[in-house]
């Protein structure tokens, strides 16, 4: 018996966020945000972070959600002081994850926004040991918060 060749599926994608809004200018915000050594002098769920944020360098970040364990990203995407993308995965698009830092001028402060997105084939299997990012987030955006104003 022949089987009609089913179509391809989209694969499944999972995304966590994060906004707070800041008093201060998006230039301090963003003079916060790329001192990316200094990471875990404000925020406490950071537990390392090595690396210069410039375009095409590698950050090797490590968190308390993941103990043990460093995150090698790279700086896919940098639009000072309004925009920073993150990128991790593995080969031909097998697994991947993109975060974004997003600031935006508001209310005479600044909007800021962690957005990040898993997608890929594997997403499925590496997805079970991706916890809830939501509280981590949130406590990036509040000691960015505290940093910067």
């Amino acid at each position: 018996m022949r089987h009609a060749p089913q179509p391809d599926k989209e694969f499944e994608m999972r995304s966590y966020e994060a906004t707070t809004w800041i008093h201060a200018t998006p230039a301090r915000v963003w003079a916060v945000l790329t001192d990316v050594e200094a990471w875990p002098t404000w925020e406490s769920g950071i537990t390392t972070a090595k690396g210069t944020c410039r375009l095409g360098q590698t950050l090797a970040v490590g968190a308390e959600v993941a103990p043990g364990r460093t995150f090698k990203v790279k700086v896919s995407q940098m639009a000072p002081p309004a925009k920073l993308e993150l990128s991790m995965g593995m080969p031909f698009g097998l697994f991947k994850g993109v975060r974004t830092y997003t600031i935006d001028e508001v209310n005479g402060g600044t909007q800021f926004t962690l957005h990040e997105q898993f997608s890929g084939p594997m997403l499925g299997v590496i997805g079970k040991s991706i916890p809830d990012l939501t509280p981590s987030f949130e406590k990036f955006a509040a000691g960015l918060k505290q940093q910067a104003e």
